[in-house]
């Protein structure tokens, strides 16, 4: 599991990741009834639901952690997950603090817990105002979500921590944890 807030870098890693170990992880896409955003592709970077039926779903016991924000829904299938394992791939979700207290309910399921960290509140705002794609108001929830997402991350409930100042560090630092925890990835 990897969360942390948005504007962090998370995407970046991810991407990397996957394009450095391409038969060890397998990305397990989430759900959201938010509308795609410019360049983004159903199945891809979400599968693209309507509120109403994403609920439903979630009712129906087919999702493993779900979370509102920004009055949209956000969550992950039980499908999507068992897509990437029928691949034999270590499965990565990317997920926020709702989901990540969501999955800690689970009893059955015990991975990873990663957080990616700004270095300062005051990078991360610039890094999100830099993005141009927020309105003020949205923007602000953004940095509430932010604050209470690294609020709970300092308590102690990810197993590692790493602070993206460094992309490059940050990066082989997450790489080194999980081979640390996966050796069939040094091979």
């Amino acid at each position: 599991v990897l969360s942390g807030p948005s504007g962090v870098g998370k995407s970046t890693i991810l991407k990397r990741l996957m394009a450095d170990f391409p038969n060890s992880f397998g990305f397990s896409v989430s759900h959201t009834s938010r509308n795609p955003r410019e360049g983004e592709k159903d199945g891809v970077d979400y599968h693209f639901s309507d509120k109403e039926t994403m609920q439903a779903e979630v009712d129906q016991g087919l999702f493993i952690e779900s979370a509102t924000f920004g009055g949209n829904m956000y969550g992950t299938s039980k499908k999507a997950v068992r897509d990437v394992a029928e691949q034999n791939k270590i499965c990565i979700l990317d997920i926020d603090e709702q989901g990540v207290k969501n999955l800690k309910k689970i009893s059955d399921i015990n991975p990873l817990f990663c957080f990616i960290k700004p270095p300062s509140i005051e990078i991360l705002e610039e890094r999100l105002r830099g993005r141009g794609t927020e309105t003020e108001e949205s923007f602000q929830k953004r940095m509430a979500t932010a604050k209470s997402a690294i609020d709970y991350a300092d308590s102690g409930v990810y197993d590692c921590v790493f602070v993206n100042d460094d992309l490059e560090r940050c990066y082989m630092e997450f790489i080194s944890y999980l081979k640390s925890n996966y050796p069939i990835l040094c091979d």
